[in-house]
């Protein structure tokens, strides 16, 4: 089994940056594809963010192209989340999640089997 702790929300103006963090415990996660999802008030959880295995693919939403990036240290169990140029539609609960065994680029939250538990972040006007 694999947990999954995201870190890094807060509350930020809009314009500004925050940097998000998943840890992983219990396995290496080194194998494993690796996805930021977010989820608003009254929305469906969308796919921010993912990144293969080696960390060599990527792929980002239209939404925050531009904007964010995603990596991975494999030595440290951790994916990051690079949120900069924040507005107030990126305010939302993320999700960290990890696919065990396909190690690409996956844009479905259903074919994730961990998942954080997520973290908030709220960007003002």
């Amino acid at each position: 089994q694999v947990q999954l702790v995201e870190s890094g929300g807060g509350l930020v103006q809009a314009g500004g940056s925050l940097r998000l963090s998943c840890g992983a415990s219990g396995r290496t996660i080194s194998t494993y594809a690796m996805g930021w999802f977010r989820q608003a008030p009254g929305k469906e959880r969308e796919l921010v963010a993912a990144i293969s295995w080696s960390g060599y693919s990527t792929y980002f939403a239209d939404s925050v192209k531009g904007r964010f990036t995603i990596s991975r240290d494999n030595a440290k169990n951790t994916v990051y989340l690079q949120m900069n140029s924040l507005k107030p539609e990126d305010t939302a609960v993320y999700y960290c999640a990890a696919d065990s065994w396909r190690g690409i680029v996956l844009r479905s939250a259903a074919e994730y089997d961990y998942w954080g538990q997520g973290t908030q972040v709220t960007v003002s006007s």
